[in-house]
């Protein structure tokens, strides 16, 4: 085995996770736990300060809940997580004074059991981080992979501060924009749809009793999701110019604009901190691994938030790449040979696949205001809503329960 210069013999990792965002870390948490003999390290390009900044909020759905319990820290989550209680969607303009209804879901998969949380991603991460620390895994920050090198053995990877980490097996966690992946030479299929999504967290006057909704307007849907109080955070799509443009205007302009699209139900709105706008559109990896690396998260897929489903995503790459490594612990095998990262390949590229087309879709199909589009679709969602059957079928998909062959983790046991 041949060793970079300066890279001493005991360096030797067995896997190295570069991005300590939700998916990272979930990653390294999963393997370690169900492998406590493995040496696993997770390295971040960002200051370790950035992570508490984060006033986003995230969906998580039910499934995933299950494997946050595996690791032992969905309890510590719960207080902070709000269950989504109902699913309201509406199709109209964005001048309509009144928006019919068009479908309803009831947010549970099981008595008690909502289908998803809202979880706001600073406690999330703190959860995922306190768990790493308890576990032993190192977390190194303001440190970004420069270069890569595989061998037969494993795979070197050249740190932005000049050292080298050398692992059996590497885990791309490092986003959409993934350098990693193109280190690692892993083509892309990607398009951009010329909107963005505004992220904001807003304060209103009522509760919303734990009542999510999705309004399809002409710019794209506009999603309202209950966060713990009189709390909501959204994910509202404009083409970009104009949510680059409502994200520079003043507080009177952006919140009188919001009110237009939000509504009066909950009463009188106040943006809380900070609003950003991020470029939407779909990316999917060519393929999930090569040789010592393997992509999980929005490095190997990058979908539009219009499911909710893209942290989920991520989520699922995480048990099913866990359950291929452990797995292949338990036999004696290279847990970062090809042979066996091609069955965590194979397990999630066609789900990704399919969920990347689904949202493309929904997306194209929802984001205009065509007359006989909007029949079509309007009439479409009413006969959903007047199928209890189909309702429930689309609730156990949303909430990751009904797939026939998840991952242990998403099934709450143990790997």
């Amino acid at each position: 085995m041949r060793y970079s210069q300066g890279m001493e013999r005991n360096a030797m990792r067995d896997m190295l996770v570069v991005g300590a965002g939700y998916v990272g870390l979930s990653a390294a948490v999963a393997v370690k736990q169900a492998a406590p003999h493995r040496d696993v390290i997770v390295v971040e390009a960002a200051p370790e300060a950035v992570w508490q900044k984060d006033m986003r909020a995230s969906a998580i759905i039910a499934a995933a809940t299950k494997m946050l319990e595996v690791f032992g820290i969905w309890d510590e989550i719960a207080p902070s997580a709000q269950p989504i209680n109902r699913m309201v969607v509406t199709d109209s303009k964005t001048s309509d004074p009144v928006r019919p209804v068009f479908l309803t879901f009831d947010g549970e998969v099981a008595e008690g059991q909502p289908f998803a949380h809202m979880v706001p991603n600073v406690e999330l991460v703190r959860a995922l981080r306190g768990c790493c620390e308890r576990l032993g895994i190192e977390i190194r920050h303001s440190v970004a992979a420069t270069a890569l090198k595989t061998e037969d053995t494993h795979a070197e990877v050249t740190l932005s501060d000049g050292s080298v980490i050398a692992a059996r097996l590497v885990v791309a966690c490092d986003g959409v924009r993934s350098h990693l992946r193109e280190l690692a030479g892993i083509k892309t299929v990607s398009w951009d749809y010329g909107q963005s999504g505004i992220v904001a967290t807003v304060e209103h006057e009522r509760p919303h009793n734990g009542c999510a909704e999705e309004h399809f307007l002409p710019a794209g849907p506009f999603a309202i999701l209950p966060l713990k109080g009189n709390r909501s955070s959204l994910v509202w799509t404009e083409a970009t110019h104009e949510a680059d443009r409502l994200v520079r205007s003043d507080e009177l302009v952006f919140e009188e604009e919001l009110e237009r699209r939000f509504g009066h139900k909950l009463g009188a709105l106040k943006v809380i901190g900070e609003k950003r706008a991020f470029p939407l559109g779909l990316t999917l990896a060519r393929a999930f691994v090569a040789p010592r690396i393997a992509l999980a998260g929005d490095a190997a897929h990058g979908i539009h938030p219009i499911s909710g489903q893209g942290l989920n995503l991520g989520f699922k790459d995480v048990a099913a790449l866990a359950e291929t490594i452990v797995d292949a612990d338990r036999l004696g095998l290279d847990i970062g040979s090809i042979n066996i990262l091609e069955r965590y390949q194979s397990w999630r590229r066609f789900d990704t696949f399919r969920m990347g087309v689904t949202t493309d879709v929904l997306n194209r199909l929802f984001s205009n205001d065509l007359a006989p589009i909007r029949i079509a679709r309007d009439f479409g969602l009413g006969i959903v809503d007047r199928l209890p059957g189909l309702k429930s079928f689309f609730i156990g998909q949303a909430a990751g329960t009904a797939a026939n062959e998840n991952p242990r983790l998403l099934t709450g046991q143990a790997i």
